[in-house]
């Protein structure tokens, strides 16, 4: 009895030890469990971590084993995506700037025609607000037939266009747009550059303008000079009864002809915007006074009486020879332009603000209203037939404004038909020291 006793205790005591043991083993493995899970857990927060927002510290392998050599493998990797991810944004930040800050129109679309961005300069162009939101439909931006089919053509071919066209909601501006694929990976996408065009076009139109005018001015006169010429050589020479009007006519367009050359010439010089000397100290007074004495003998053939009035001296900063030939064209105009027994005020002062001021009326056929935007321009003429019998080019006025402005004043026209014209030139006038100087 006391052996089965014995063997009792002995197997309580292996079941104690058995159980002790397995609890401590289950404890080992619980805790080995945890510290393995929470460095596992801590490896994929920091994988994560380079996913999203950038993490601030770098990972420290915490032992010799296989998971702290991971560790330092992702502490690296981090290391070299944060350089990377910091080029990767300056450079982004700088195309986008350079994008931003341009004159040209920009415009990114994706495979189904929706913003993916849009510059100032193009929301500008279209009338949009800026920002203009990403995603938004292109149809939504620019509802331009002809643009959006240039897109979709980018995207159907993957080719470059260049189209020249005018939008709707530019008020009438010319662009030139080049838009080519964009793509990025797997994406697609096109991209639209606007180039205003419209002074460009505007430039070309007054060129081509300005060539058919001094072409069709020349032709008159030179026409008439081989006709005449022709004439004489045929027998008319002989002719003492004609000849000698026949010359008349000749040197007249000769004389015409001259005068085209002549103001060409000038136009030319005032449009290189490089002057012969340095702008000098000019009386208003002295290059009126020295202006109407050129024109009287035109004036009294006329019978056109030239009446000054208040002539307030102001010295201003400029070329005296062109500021007389400046009033003589206006002058000259307001005397072949009048009537029989008409009148030409001349008037000198200042402005409430200082700046002299010179003003040429008349009592003469007036300029319709729809003709006084047009009339400094070159060869433009209200009554072509007249202007040409009274000898005129078409250029006065044009040279007129050249030379104001190059002086940095303005000309202005007030007109009624059949009542006559105000033209008021005001120009800065200098103070008595400059003058002096």
């Amino acid at each position: 009895h006391e052996v089965a006793d014995a063997a009792a205790a002995v197997r309580w005591r292996i079941l104690a030890a058995s159980l002790l043991a397995a609890l401590i083993a289950l404890a080992m493995a619980y805790w080995f469990s945890r510290t393995f899970t929470r460095r596992i857990r801590r490896l994929q927060a920091f994988a994560d971590s380079l996913l999203g927002a950038r993490t601030a510290e770098s990972l420290a392998p915490d032992s010799d084993d296989e998971l702290g050599a991971l560790a330092g493998s992702l502490s690296r990797t981090a290391d070299q995506l944060r350089d990377l991810f910091d080029k990767l944004s300056m450079e982004s930040s700088r195309r986008e700037a350079i994008l931003a800050s341009m004159m040209e129109g920009v415009l990114a679309v994706d495979h189904e025609l929706r913003v993916t961005f849009c510059n100032e300069a193009f929301a500008r162009a279209v009338g949009a607000r800026m920002p203009v939101p990403s995603h938004l439909p292109v149809l939504e931006l620019v509802r331009d037939p002809a643009f959006l089919d240039l897109l979709s053509r980018v995207l159907a071919t993957n080719q470059t266009f260049k189209h020249r066209l005018q939008l709707a909601a530019a008020e009438g501006r010319v662009f030139e747009v080049q838009a080519a694929p964009l793509t990025a990976g797997t994406r697609r996408g096109a991209i639209a550059i606007l180039h205003d065009i419209t002074d460009l076009e505007r430039l070309e139109r007054v060129r081509r303008d300005f060539v058919g005018n001094v072409s069709h001015e020349l032709r008159t006169p030179l026409t008439a000079i081989r006709g005449y010429a022709e004439t004489l050589l045929e027998g008319a020479l002989e002719d003492q009864e004609n000849n000698r009007k026949f010359l008349e006519i000749i040197r007249a367009h000769a004389i015409r002809l001259n005068n085209i050359a002549s103001d060409l010439l000038v136009l030319s010089e005032l449009e290189s915007g490089q002057p012969a000397t340095p702008p000098e100290a000019v009386s208003i007074r002295e290059a009126l006074e020295s202006a109407l004495r050129t024109v009287e003998s035109e004036a009294h053939i006329r019978n056109v009486a030239l009446k000054p009035g208040r002539l307030e001296d102001a010295a201003v900063a400029g070329y005296r020879i062109r500021l007389e030939q400046a009033f003589v064209n206006l002058l000259d105009n307001a005397v072949k332009f009048n009537r029989p027994g008409g009148e030409v005020r001349i008037e000198t002062g200042r402005t409430p603000e200082g700046a002299a001021q010179v003003i040429i009326s008349d009592t003469g056929i007036g300029i319709p209203s729809d003709d006084l935007p047009r009339i400094f321009e070159r060869f433009y003429r209200v009554d072509k037939a007249r202007s040409r019998d009274v000898g005129g080019t078409g250029l006065g006025l044009s040279i007129v404004k050249h030379v104001i402005e190059r002086m940095n004043g303005t000309v202005t026209v007030e007109s009624k038909l059949g009542k006559g014209s105000v033209f008021t030139v005001t120009l800065p006038a200098l103070d008595s020291a400059a003058a002096q100087s």
